[in-house]
């Protein structure tokens, strides 16, 4: 199957998608009216076919966030409820619930682990979908799925149509402590030749004024715009709570977030609850005094007195460079964005032993970059990097599997996936110069692909990231963003982009103890908005309960409260438009293993290759043929402890 990233007759992917899912309901019918079905002769024709459908709707639905359009979103309106319908119907199939667990029932002493673990998700999630239920509550379960798909879709656009509608134009005298390339960035001459500075509310550029606007009103009204995006998402999210609520009910379960953790590492709610309310304790009182630090040395050098949301960032950052002397202006030119990729790339082969070559293709956009990737001399995979900010594209980060790998009855597919950044944007006059953060996002995603891109596994539906837990998906995104601060790794691609000179030894030195500034802060605000998703989904909630939780939550654990005009939720994607819901805690879970085998490297060595090897072929290796505490336990000899991440963060010693 090609993996060359072509949309052929876009405009009509509905019409194609319609064929396509007409074709796998009839392939569907004649593998059930089989007399003997096994697992070969069922399961695998129906991953296959589940696969292909897979393949063709990823680039429609992966358009409409990198290349936002009237098209790309008339295309994904049109093909969602279509997918959606078939999504559910599939779900909630009795005979092919039946079939499967007729094999599981009948082959399960002769299958491998790998095929066991399908049947295992498959059963699981047919219960989910609504299999055993009546065909009215079939349908109510149809029409939600239907529902919270367009609802999703609205809430991403309203944010993203927020974003790209305001701009603030600024002066010389509000950029004054601009790092340069941030102000050439936000450069432009207005219609009567005048030099002025316009700022957005995309990540990069609201980024760069919230840390260094030395113009507090302005650095007000961007914060502002931004907390106060898409307010009409606001009815969205009390519809999007009422129908998963009645969905977790029809299910037989008390809330929505019980159900999200039927399928998670995550055994009970109180685990989850208990979980995030150790780490706030651990975490509270350092905040406290972490946050006094700013508080200080705002008094002192502006004698202010009424420390607000907005000026948490431009003190922090003035505190880190009286602390640790972090320059970003300084660093920025030592991870221009193609040396930072290629010394990524260097790392991993040392790392892992796999090689990554560049290839000549088209894509979606000119500055996509993809790559071939060789394990031992052998093609094992692809890779598209879109790393750089563009106004038709959503913000963040994030990765997405494409093509999924397997081998099954000489039926050979090799992975692929997408990462999609929003670095500072390059042109002919400038280049794209990155903060350490940029690195570490990259660190972040790449993990997420490695994951993906290394499986060994030879059953799709369990390949790569497919059937990982949603709450241990983040330990290997995580456990690979550690490296970037580590001395050996930034040696190898944090150079001067001009003079190529290698980032010197105090500079980086900097850099390492400033990981930890302010962690107890970053903490203390992840498990604000952990509990804040968990506890969300315990019950539904109206728009004024909704902002009563939040308030109640921030009052407990934040040690700087928000201004009441701060409406955090409406743009909150993660939990609303994304798959986070009542699963947002992942985040942190997923963190204690991530820390916990990076203590493992940094006992025996950041480039011990058989560790490496160790990690490569059983975390990354099994995906989710097996589940993840058995993975750790395997790789580790022992269970994961919160105390690493404490420790890591250096919140207890």
């Amino acid at each position: 199957m090609s993996q060359k990233f072509i949309l052929n007759d876009f405009e009509n992917s509905s019409k194609q998608l319609e064929e396509l899912i007409n074709n796998n309901k009839e392939k569907l019918d004649k593998l059930l009216l089989q007399k003997n079905k096994t697992y070969n002769n069922f399961c695998v024709p129906y991953q296959l076919m589940q696969e292909e459908l897979e393949v063709f709707t990823t680039p429609i639905f992966h358009i409409d966030s990198v290349q936002n359009s009237e098209l790309s979103q008339k295309v994904y309106s049109e093909c969602l409820p279509i997918l959606s319908v078939y999504g559910t119907k599939l779900s909630q199939n009795e005979e092919l619930f039946s079939t499967i667990k007729d094999i599981k029932s009948s082959e399960q002493d002769s299958l491998n682990i790998e095929q066991n673990k399908v049947l295992e998700n498959e059963i699981r999630d047919f219960k989910l979908g609504g299999c055993g239920l009546s065909d009215d509550i079939k349908k109510q379960l149809e029409d939600i799925n239907l529902e919270l798909g367009e609802l999703s879709k609205d809430f991403s656009q309203n944010l993203l149509d927020a974003t790209n509608s305001w701009e603030m134009i600024c002066t010389e005298d509000d950029v004054k402590e601009l790092p340069q390339s941030d102000k050439n960035s936000a450069k432009f001459e207005d219609d009567k030749g005048i030099v002025k500075y316009k700022f957005t509310l995309q990540m990069p550029s609201y980024i760069s004024y919230i840390t260094y606007g030395n113009n507090r009103s302005k650095r007000e009204d961007i914060y502002k715009a931004y907390c106060t995006r898409a307010p009409q998402n606001e009815d969205l999210i009390e519809k999007i709570l009422s129908l998963k609520t009645k969905k977790a009910k029809l299910l037989g379960f008390t809330s929505y977030s019980a159900y999200s953790i039927e399928s998670k590492m995550a055994s009970k709610e109180e685990d989850v609850v208990d979980f995030l309310e150790k780490l706030a304790s651990f975490s509270k009182q350092k905040a406290k005094e972490e946050l006094n630090e700013v508080l200080s040395l705002a008094k002192k050098l502006d004698n202010l007195d009424d420390m607000q949301s907005y000026d948490l960032a431009y003190y922090s950052e003035r505190l880190k460079q009286e602390q640790y002397s972090i320059d970003e202006e300084y660093y920025k030119p030592y991870f221009e964005q193609d040396s930072v990729v290629n010394g990524l790339f260097e790392f991993l082969y040392k790392l892992f032993n796999i090689k990554f070559t560049q290839i000549q293709e088209d894509s979606w956009n000119e500055k996509v970059k993809i790559f071939e990737i060789h394990e031992e001399n052998k093609y094992i995979g692809k890779i598209f990097l879109d790393l750089e900010a563009r106004t038709e594209k959503r913000g963040g980060a994030w990765m997405h599997n494409w093509h999924n790998k397997y081998n099954i009855n000489n039926n050979i597919q090799t992975p692929s996936a997408f990462v999609v950044c929003n670095f500072p944007a390059s042109s002919i006059d400038q280049e794209s110069l990155l903060r350490h953060s940029d690195v570490v996002t990259l660190f972040h995603e790449m993990g997420h692909a490695l994951h993906h891109l290394l499986s060994k596994v030879n059953e799709p539906f369990v390949s790569g990231i497919n059937g990982v837990a949603w709450d241990t998906v983040e330990f290997p995104s995580q456990f690979l963003e550690y490296f970037s601060y580590e001395k050996e790794v930034l040696k190898i691609f944090a150079k001067h982009y001009k003079t190529k000179e290698v980032l010197d030894d105090e500079a980086i030195n900097k850099l390492i103890k400033a990981r930890n500034f302010q962690s107890a802060l970053s903490t203390i605000r992840q498990v604000e908005f952990a509990l804040f998703d968990f506890k969300l989904y315990q019950s539904a909630k109206t728009k004024q309960e909704v902002q009563d939780l939040l308030d109640d939550i921030r009052n407990k654990y934040s040690v700087l409260t928000p201004p009441s005009y701060n409406k955090f939720q409406n743009g909150f994607s993660h939990i609303f438009a994304g798959g986070y819901s009542a699963g947002y805690y992942s985040y942190k879970w997923a963190e204690v293993l991530s820390a916990d085998a990076f203590y493992l490297f940094k006992q025996d060595g950041v480039f011990n290759t058989s560790l490496a090897k160790s990690y490569k072929n059983i975390i990354l290796g099994l995906g989710g043929s097996k589940d993840m505490n058995q993975l750790y336990l395997s790789f580790a000899k022992r269970e994961a402890k919160v105390e690493s991440l404490l420790k890591i963060d250096d919140i207890i010693s």
